[in-house]
């Protein structure tokens, strides 16, 4: 069997590799990750250092301009895209894997007081305001690095996953295979890992990329009110300076204007892969 036999004979796969949304978000998405990890070797100068003269709009020597300190927003933006990744990646996996735990078990053991106590610590950290959490968790921080950033914002963003996660589990946990599982003497466990997590991968995968974008989201909402990492640098932060210092209102579009286009880019890449994948994996919407 030959490798196009192979992608025929998986239909997720073969599906995916013909959706159009899917193939523009992840090349796109790739394009910028490995722009992110080769940063240091693409950017002409360091985020802190002195690049020429400030107020130079774009140019081939500037490609983004410079700031009002003269620094290049280039190679800030490089910088700061790796920042962001990170952010996404583990504040992404931290909420993922905290609300996947308590949805399946919440939901397999529906109706116990594991249940009940779970659903209780989901469903009072859902009435409380995330964004108002992190501010108070983020000021009372003397120093504050992306990986802490990250921490904090996987650490809150969990609420949702879990309930959807155990809306999902609630559907699977009395099937046929499930019960077969259950009679053969399988732990709960096992049977959450080998049964229920097994046939929501699909599911569970599109949740990671909304976790990761909302992430990235979440840290840029940070940023912008001063309370971002103390020391680095991220989107956020570049289009927060430009911010405080007036660039609009100066001129110097440049600044505030390419790292949200940037970080805009990014975040529609993940639509793109999410939407496209909701397609794949959910035949009746298939292109066929």
């Amino acid at each position: 069997m030959n490798f196009i036999e192979k992608i025929k004979k998986n239909d997720n796969l073969y599906f995916a590799l013909r959706n159009k949304k899917v193939i523009i978000g992840i090349s796109i998405f790739l394009f910028l990750l490995i722009v992110a990890i080769f940063g240091p070797l693409i950017a002409p100068y360091d985020y802190e250092e002195f690049a020429g003269q400030p107020y130079l709009s774009p140019s081939l020597e500037h490609f983004m301009g410079t700031s009002i300190f003269g620094r290049d927003i280039f190679s800030q933006v490089i910088y700061g895209l790796r920042s962001t990744f990170v952010v996404g990646f583990i504040g992404g996996t931290i909420g993922t894997i905290i609300g996947l735990i308590i949805g399946f078990f919440a939901g397999y053991k529906s109706g116990s007081f594991l249940d009940e106590l779970l659903m209780m610590m989901t469903n009072m950290l859902l009435v409380i305001p995330t964004i108002a959490l992190l501010i108070i968790l983020s000021a009372y921080l003397p120093y504050r690095g992306v990986i802490t950033q990250s921490m904090i914002i996987g650490f809150t963003s969990w609420p949702w996953v879990a309930r959807a996660v155990r809306s999902q589990t609630l559907s699977l946990r009395n099937k046929e295979f499930v019960n077969l599982s259950r009679i053969s003497g399988a732990s709960s466990f096992k049977i959450i890992k080998d049964d229920i997590a097994y046939n929501m991968f699909s599911y569970v995968f599109m949740v990671y990329i909304l976790q990761f974008a909302g992430a990235i989201l979440t840290s840029v909402s940070l940023d912008f009110i001063g309370l971002g990492p103390t020391r680095g640098i991220s989107l956020g932060l570049i289009m927060q300076n430009a911010v405080n210092w007036n660039a609009i209102q100066l001129g110097l579009w440049w600044w505030a204007i390419l790292p949200g286009v940037i970080l805009t880019v990014l975040v529609t890449s993940l639509y793109f892969i999410n939407t496209g994948l909701d397609e794949v994996f959910n035949p009746t919407l298939r292109e066929m």
